[in-house]
């Protein structure tokens, strides 16, 4: 059946996976072995977050994601319907299993990530077109980091009245391209990857950006807040003082609390306000997302066939 079109306040494209988290007193040094706590598992990812992050806050949300048909997969799948994110687009790719994240947390808070992909998932620009052929959305916020093709042709589309970017650009993506968007949201280390310098300052690194593009810029920088620019002004924001359990996810829930207030006409200013005491929340606890559930870990079952 052809889906029907359905107006969203902020679509997300990009990744779905599941996060292997452990927390450990150290990282361990080459050759040594560090011991964890006991591995949990969680549907995770940056777009799948976020989606949640804006369904949560009372935004409808829609997810434009690949996912394997192993047990990971459906685990995500009824998560997102659970938190009431719209799946309609979230493919289940046949014989192929789920990306997953391993995450070790260190005391201090800071996550360590280290995606295991899984190719096939990856978004294709056949995907892209599928999905916004007729997509009725307020916003749309995109992965710069997927395969350069599909993102291609979705900054080219602009399906949504706003375009807001995510993360490093791939290494193929024409750099003109980020005049399509209308923000580009990076945190600051994310920021120094794109401009190749080592800059301390993250307005300096915001007005650096905007300048290869994008109509707004917004740079977090964890406890110092975020920095931003756009056509009226400029400025920081900070961040309040909080207890660390977990940095995992808060860059995510920034976002989405970003991108829906956005879609309500909030002034940027006031919406990076907001979005940064989100992301305040986020870290005082275990893990990107507590409503949804967490298990100890179980192997996937192999994927159908």
């Amino acid at each position: 059946m052809t889906p029907t079109a359905c107006p969203f306040d902020v679509t997300f494209v990009g990744r779905a996976n599941i996060d292997l988290t452990t927390h450990v007193p150290h990282r361990a040094s080459p050759g040594r072995t560090t011991f964890g706590s006991p591995l949990t598992t969680r549907p995770g990812g940056k777009s799948l977050n976020q989606a949640i992050t804006t369904a949560q806050r009372g935004g409808r949300a829609c997810l434009i994601a690949n996912i394997g048909s192993d047990s990971w997969g459906h685990q995500i799948h009824t998560a997102l319907t659970q938190a009431s994110v719209d799946t309609r687009y979230l493919t289940h790719i046949p014989n192929t299993a789920t990306s997953a994240a391993v995450i070790e947390v260190t005391p201090d808070g800071e996550s360590y990530i280290t995606l295991a992909l899984s190719p096939a998932t990856e978004l294709t620009t056949h995907d892209i077109r599928q999905a916004t052929t007729i997509l009725d959305t307020r916003a749309i916020v995109v992965q710069l980091d997927l395969p350069a093709e599909p993102v291609t042709t979705l900054l080219h589309q602009r399906p949504a009245p706003i375009v807001i970017g995510n993360l490093v650009p791939h290494t193929n993506l024409h750099p003109n391209l980020l005049r399509h968007l209308d923000l580009l949201v990076v945190n600051h280390h994310e920021a120094t990857t794109i401009l190749r310098t080592n800059t301390t300052n993250p307005l300096h690194a915001a007005t650096a950006l905007q300048q290869l593009g994008p109509r707004a810029v917004v740079v977090t920088a964890g406890p110092d807040g975020a920095a931003y620019i756009y056509p009226r002004g400029s400025g920081t924001i900070p961040a309040p003082a909080v207890p660390v359990i977990d940095t995992t996810g808060a860059g995510d829930a920034f976002l989405g609390a970003l991108a829906l207030d956005l879609t309500r006409q909030t002034p940027l200013p006031d919406a990076i306000t907001t979005a940064t005491h989100i992301a305040a929340q986020t870290i005082q606890h275990s893990g990107a997302n507590t409503t949804l559930p967490m298990t100890s870990h179980n192997p996937p079952t192999p994927p159908q066939t």
